[in-house]
């Protein structure tokens, strides 16, 4: 992950007299930067057209002088391969020296680089440095990635009271994923006292900038009534928002709701709907729900091959339930060729995994 950064012009309006002239002359490092800018875009107004190769070699001439945004924005060229081979080692240099010279962005983009081993050696240690230089002049990204970090030991010792620090410095400050960090934190009281009332508090703002983690969660919180009157019609709404962004836990939980007319009315059309967006992306108890529903004819015609068919998606990811279920269809021939061998294996298969018959 990495900034793309939208940079503005800092000089004086284009009508002062003598500002051209100026821009194309000053042969400093940040008239250099801003130059090189101007041709990676061009800019009719100063008679420039667009030539990248130009605007990356006079960015280059301003990083190489010690100009800390032209050395990150190299960086990115280099991280992106924009007119330059693209070259991680390259990117981790040039960030490095930006980061150096205090530039926070620089150091946020560093600590990617490391903590995932791009262009250097995987280090949480020194992701965790860079992390906090970055987080200590109040970049936001920084902030939230310190406090995991602390949440989970990389880097550093796990420490949640400092998790929560970080993730409240961030979430304070609207980022939508600190907010839910720090929403978890109060809900299962890790660095701080468990407080459900400050977890709804928190997973509420991010759900409403659109966070899905977020949504599903505060739909969780209606629907065991935790730190919140207990309200499936509020689950509904937010399990549907989290769902209409892909979410595969809110899709299977929204598909129960209509199965079972909770917060909405009873409606096994939209079930089937619903657990097949969640079946499709793997997830196993929709697998399994929609194979019920093809076995029963909810909300769909009854088609055991289509039932067997999810049943086995589900069975091999380890469902017991799935796996129980196609042992019966092999035993009493259901969608399936009766057979005693698959039958046995699929049941003692799923007794092993705990399912009870």
């Amino acid at each position: 992950m990495y900034r793309k950064i939208v940079f503005a012009l800092l000089f004086m309006p284009l009508w002062v007299w003598g500002v051209v002239p100026t821009v194309v002359n000053d042969t400093t490092s940040e008239a250099l930067y801003r130059l090189g800018l101007e041709y990676l875009t061009g800019n009719d107004s100063l008679g420039i057209y667009m030539n990248e190769e130009k605007g990356v070699e006079l960015i280059r001439q301003a990083a190489e002088r010690g100009c800390a945004p032209a050395q990150f924005r190299l960086a990115l060229c280099y991280e992106e391969g924009q007119r330059v081979s693209q070259d991680y080692a390259q990117a981790v240099y040039w960030y490095r020296q930006a980061a150096e010279r205090g530039d926070a962005w620089a150091q946020f983009n560093l600590a990617i680089c490391y903590a995932k081993g791009q262009g250097v050696s995987q280090d949480y240690g020194q992701a965790f440095f860079w992390y906090r230089q970055a987080a200590e002049q109040g970049d936001v990204p920084a902030q939230y990635n310190l406090a995991g970090c602390y949440s989970k030991g990389w880097g550093i010792s796990q420490d949640y009271e400092r998790a929560v620090y970080w993730y409240r410095r961030a979430a304070e400050q609207g980022d939508a994923w600190a907010q839910y960090g720090l929403a978890g934190c109060y809900a299962e009281g890790e660095g701080v006292s468990q407080d459900y009332g400050q977890a709804v508090y928190w997973y509420r703002q991010a759900a409403e900038q659109g966070n899905a983690p977020a949504q599903y969660s505060l739909a969780g919180c209606y629907a065991e009534g935790q730190g919140v009157s207990q309200d499936y019609g509020q689950a509904v709404y937010w399990y549907r928002q989290a769902a209409e962004q892909g979410d595969a836990w809110a899709q299977h939980n929204l598909a129960v709701y209509y199965a079972e007319g909770e917060g909405v009315s009873q409606d096994y059309g939209q079930a089937v709907y619903w657990y097949r967006q969640a079946a499709e992306q793997g997830d196993a108890r929709a697998q399994h729900n929609l194979a019920v529903c093809y076995a029963e004819g909810q909300g769909v015609s009854q088609d055991y091959g289509q039932a067997i068919y999810w049943w086995r998606k589900a069975a091999e990811q380890g469902d017991a339930e799935a796996q129980y279920s196609l042992g019966i269809c092999y035993e009493e021939g259901l969608g399936v060729n009766q057979d005693s061998k698959q039958a046995e294996y699929w049941k003692n298969l799923a007794i092993q995994n705990g399912y009870q018959p």
